[in-house]
C-alpha cells in the first residue's frame, strides 16, 4: 500500500468516525434536549458517557505510537465541531481534554508516565483538565500562589484552585505551580505537573462544588492541593514555564473555532428554517428586511469561524510553538466567543416566545456560550493586549495607524478594503483601556478579514466570502466611529446623593 492510498484510507476511516459519532449524539441529544429535567441535571449520565466515549473521540488527541490518530489539527477541530452541533457543554469538555491536557502532555511531558495515562483514555474513557486559576488570582496567572518544593525526586505541591471544568470529575490533572524559595519567597517561573487522581497522594478533592449557571453538565468548585508526585511528572519546557503556558493557551484558543462551529452551524440552519416557515399576515419572517439582514450576520458569523479553523489548521499544531502567536490566539478567541453569543441572542429573538423554552438551542446557548467570552482571559482584556501589542510597534517604527496595518503580515493583504475607514486614526500606547478595547476590535475585524479572503483558496463558497467581507467592513466602521468619540464618561462618587426622583 502507497503513502498515498494509507492516507486516503485514514481520511475515509475518520470520516466514518465522525458519521458514526455525528449519528450517536444526535440521537443522544434528541432524548436529552427534549427532557427538562435532564437539561438542568449536573452532570451526564455514566450511560450517555459510554454512548459518547465507545466512539474513542479524544483518540484524535493521542500520539500514533500510543494508539491514537496523531494530534492533527483539522481532526481534533473536527470532533469539537461534530460535539457542539449538539452540546455547547460537551464540546466544552472534549475542549479541556484536548487543548489544556492531552496536547501539552503530548508535546511537554517528556519522562510522564504517557502509556498508561493514554491507555486509559483510550480504553476506559478517562478525562483530564488544567489547573490554573486560584481564588484571588483569576486570570493574574503570574502572581499564584500555588507552590512546590522538591525532595528526594517527590514534589510537594500545596495550594487551592477553582473554576477548573470537570472538578471533582477528571481523572489526570495538569497542575500549575511555583517553586518555593528558602527565604519564604516564590519563583517566578511556572511548572505544569501531571496528577493521578487515582493515587491516593496525589488525590486532589474537591472541597466546594459551584453552582454554575449554565453548562449544567460540566462540574465546577474549589480544589484543594496537598499532593506529591514523583519529578518525573514534571512537564518539560523549551525555554521557560511561562511560555510553555503561554504556548498551551494560545494553543487553545485557537481551538475556540471548532467548539464554536458546531453551534454556529447549527443556529443558522435551525433559525433559518424557522424564519422560512414562520408566517406573519400571510408572508414569511424571512419577508423583513431586519430579519434578512440578521440572517445575514449569522452567515457571516459560519464564514469567519470557518475561516478561524482554516487558519488554525495552518498554525497550532502541537510541532509548532505558539507562545508568541497571542495577537491571533487573542482575535480568535475574543472574535469567535463574541460571534457565539450574538447568534444565540439573535436565535432566541427571531423564535420569539418559543425561543425562551429552556428546550431551545438559542436560550441554552445564551447561557452556555457566555463563559466563554469570560474563561481563558475576559474578551475585553484580549482586546485590550492586541491594540497595546499594535500601537506599540506602530510607535516603534514611527508609523501612523494605516501605514502600520498596511503593512503588518495579518492585514496588509487587505488593508486597501479599509483604508478609507482607517486613514484618520490616530492611536497611541498611552490612551484609555476603553479606547484600546474599541481599537483591539476593530484590528481583530481586519485580521479575521485576512482569514476570511483566503477561504478563496480552498474553493470556499465565494458568496459568502463577499458579504463577510463587506459585514466585516461595516462592523470596523462602526468600531471606529465609537473610538474616534473624545468624551470619556467616568462614574460619579456619591451616586445616590440628590438623586431620589421622588423627592
Amino acid at each position: 500500500m502507497t503513502e498515498t492510498t494509507m492516507v486516503q484510507e485514514d481520511t475515509r476511516n475518520f470520516s466514518q468516525m465522525i458519521a458514526n459519532f455525528a449519528g450517536e449524539l444526535k440521537d443522544l441529544f434528541i432524548e436529552r434536549n427534549s427532557d427538562v429535567d435532564q437539561l438542568t441535571t449536573r452532570g451526564l449520565s455514566d450511560e450517555q458517557m459510554a454512548r459518547i466515549m465507545k466512539h474513542n473521540p479524544l483518540s484524535v488527541a493521542i500520539p500514533s505510537e500510543y494508539g491514537g490518530r496523531g494530534l492533527h489539527v483539522k481532526e481534533c477541530l473536527k470532533v469539537l465541531e461534530t460535539a457542539s452541533y449538539e452540546s455547547i457543554p460537551l464540546t466544552l469538555i472534549f475542549g479541556i481534554n484536548i487543548a489544556l491536557f492531552l496536547e501539552p502532555l503530548a508535546k511537554y511531558g517528556i519522562n510522564a508516565p504517557k502509556e498508561a495515562i493514554y491507555n486509559k483514555f483510550l480504553k476506559h474513557g478517562a478525562m483530564g483538565g488544567l489547573m490554573i486559576s486560584e481564588p484571588a488570582h483569576g486570570s493574574d496567572a503570574l502572581n499564584m500562589t500555588t507552590q512546590h518544593s522538591q525532595v528526594n525526586g517527590i514534589v510537594s505541591i500545596k495550594g487551592k484552585k477553582h473554576w477548573q471544568g470537570l472538578s471533582g470529575d477528571a481523572d489526570y490533572w495538569l497542575v500549575a505551580s511555583r517553586q518555593a524559595k528558602e527565604n519564604g519567597g516564590l519563583g517566578r517561573d511556572i511548572s505544569l505537573f501531571v496528577t493521578d487522581n487515582a493515587v491516593p497522594s496525589q488525590h486532589i478533592p474537591l472541597i466546594e462544588r459551584y453552582e454554575n449557571n449554565g453548562l449544567y453538565p460540566i462540574s465546577y468548585g474549589l480544589n484543594s492541593l496537598d499532593i506529591e508526585v514523583p519529578e518525573s511528572h514534571e512537564l518539560q519546557p523549551e525555554s521557560t514555564g511561562i511560555k510553555m503556558l503561554m504556548d498551551t493557551l494560545h494553543r487553545s484558543r485557537m481551538q475556540f473555532p471548532g467548539m464554536a462551529m458546531g453551534f454556529l452551524k447549527r443556529v443558522l440552519e435551525d433559525t433559518t428554517e424557522y424564519c422560512n416557515n414562520r408566517l406573519v399576515r400571510g408572508n414569511s419572517l424571512l419577508q423583513f428586511d431586519q430579519v434578512k439582514h440578521q440572517l445575514a450576520q449569522l452567515q457571516s458569523a459560519f464564514t469567519v469561524c470557518s475561516a478561524m479553523c482554516n487558519r488554525s489548521c495552518e498554525i497550532s499544531g502541537v510541532d509548532k510553538n505558539t507562545s508568541l502567536l497571542g495577537l491571533e490566539a487573542n482575535t480568535i478567541k475574543a472574535r469567535v466567543t463574541d460571534l457565539m453569543q450574538n447568534a444565540a441572542q439573535t436565535m432566541t429573538q427571531l423564535f420569539g416566545s418559543s425561543g425562551y423554552k429552556i428546550t431551545n438551542l438559542g436560550s441554552r446557548g445564551i447561557m452556555d456560550s457566555r463563559p466563554f467570552q469570560i474563561f481563558e482571559g475576559p474578551n475585553e482584556m484580549l482586546y485590550s493586549q492586541i491594540s497595546e501589542a499594535v500601537t506599540k510597534q506602530m510607535q516603534k517604527l514611527k508609523m501612523t495607524f494605516s501605514e502600520y496595518m498596511a503593512q503588518y503580515e495579518l492585514t496588509a493583504s487587505v488593508s486597501s478594503f479599509f483604508a478609507p475607514i482607517i486613514d484618520s486614526v490616530e492611536a497611541s500606547k498611552s490612551m484609555p483601556q476603553r479606547k484600546h478595547v474599541l481599537l483591539g476590535q476593530a484590528i481583530s475585524g481586519m485580521v479575521v478579514a485576512s482569514y476570511v479572503e483566503k477561504l478563496s483558496e480552498v474553493s470556499f463558497n465565494q458568496d459568502l466570502i463577499n458579504n463577510t467581507i463587506d459585514s466585516l467592513k461595516q462592523d470596523v466602521d462602526n468600531l471606529l466611529n465609537k473610538y474616534k468619540q473624545s468624551t470619556i464618561i467616568n462614574p460619579i462618587d456619591h451616586f445616590l446623593q440628590n438623586s431620589n426622583w421622588a423627592v
